[in-house]
């Protein structure tokens, strides 16, 4: 699994660069990091409503001469002896060094009494404390979220540099399958495939550009493959083993696709298909659903990721605790689907009831892959495992 994972990412380059509204950003990858356009804050504020004196004039009995509100600068330098209203985030007038809370003074009229000494830079947000001009704000390789965006917009960006969105395509092959809503005949299945992987595609970030079935006939094969060896990622669903409807490799042989992984010990999902046509990733994923979900996390998510420039692509294991003991397979590492709960502020892995490769509904009650390491025996109830979580 690590080997093919990592043949995979050597071919995953990040795309090119474009420039993308704040509003368009997130789930997006910085392309080139971004830098500052101010000062954070701009000017020194205050962090409490209260009063802003000089420090040297605590305690005693001060005059309120003004008032400063956020948003509207003050237009005298306080002088010793002097005190002035201040709001949160108000600017601080020059003269002071101190904000003293409202909750600390006593108010008479036009005056307070502030009872003790104030430190010099109490309560004062400092030019720039946050971040300087020209500063890195946020480093490349960083998919952007909702505290990103913030930064940005603060620091007085309008647009960032990020990774062009990969174009995929999504072939379901098989002349068994049948569209969602139709009347099924005797042999035929619905698809369930190319629905599934458009979704994971998309939450992936990348762009689905082609989807089709395609049945099982090297013409039809070779014209489907062909259009979509124009794009940045192709995926197909069945295909790629041994028998003799399974034209996947030898349809993308005849294209000229360069055949770098077929198989992988992992369960389910060994007969992977992985290969480069120029600079375009070819997958082919197993046609039982379940071998498809998991190749997908295990390979296909970390090179949609790569392609938009993450710093780090890899699948997201994490740890949790298994609730029944599972027996490991000694040839391929083993992804068990299994639902998570919080026991005792730890995450609890439960197993679900029927793990073959096809049960698609199944899976749908599953909200974590349980990492079970190749070996013998069984890993026992209440071991720390590796395992993605799902959704």
């Amino acid at each position: 699994m690590e080997e093919a994972l990592t043949r995979i990412l050597e071919r995953a380059r990040p795309l090119e660069p474009e420039r993308v509204p704040l509003s368009n950003v997130p789930g997006r990858f910085l392309a080139e990091p971004a830098v500052a356009e101010v000062d954070l804050p701009p000017f020194p504020s205050s962090a409490m409503d209260g009063f802003a004196v000089r420090s040297a004039d605590t305690p005693g009995m001060l005059p309120v001469v003004g008032e400063a509100a956020a948003g509207v600068p003050v237009a005298r330098t306080l002088a010793s002896g002097e005190a002035l209203a201040i709001a949160t985030g108000g600017v601080v007038p020059d003269g002071a060094d101190a904000v003293v809370p409202i909750e600390y003074v006593v108010q008479y009229d036009n005056k307070v009494e502030i009872g003790d000494g104030v430190e010099e830079g109490a309560n004062v947000r400092p030019r720039g404390g946050d971040v300087r001009r020209g500063d890195t704000v946020v480093a490349s390789g960083t998919q952007l979220g909702a505290p990103q965006l913030g930064a940005l917009a603060a620091c007085g960006l309008t647009e960032a540099v990020c990774a062009r969105r990969p174009r995929a395509a999504v072939l379901a092959t098989g002349t068994e399958l049948a569209v969602p809503g139709s009347r099924l005949e005797v042999g035929q299945i619905y698809d369930s495939n190319r629905p599934m992987l458009e979704a994971e595609l998309v939450d992936a970030g990348a762009s689905v550009q082609l989807s089709q079935v395609v049945s099982d006939d090297p013409d039809a094969h070779r014209a489907a493959l062909e259009s979509a060896l124009e794009l940045d990622a192709v995926v197909t669903s069945g295909g790629v083993s041994v028998g003799r409807h399974d034209l996947v490799r030898a349809t993308g042989a005849e294209l000229g696709v360069d055949e770098l992984i077929w198989g992988v010990a992992v369960k389910p999902g060994k007969p992977l298909w992985f290969g480069t046509h120029g600079q375009t990733l070819v997958f082919g994923l197993p046609g039982n659903p379940v071998s498809s979900l998991v190749g997908f996390e295990l390979f296909v998510r970390p090179a949609v990721r790569a392609l938009q420039g993450a710093a780090h692509p890899e699948p997201r294991f994490t740890v949790g605790r298994l609730t029944v003991a599972v027996r490991r397979t000694e040839a391929r590492d083993q992804l068990v689907r299994a639902r998570s709960s919080l026991a005792d502020g730890r995450v609890e892995l439960e197993p679900l009831v029927g793990q073959e490769s096809h049960m698609i509904a199944r899976a749908a009650g599953a909200d974590a892959l349980v990492l079970v390491e190749r070996g013998t025996g069984e890993v026992a109830a209440g071991s720390e495992v590796r395992f993605l979580p799902l959704g």
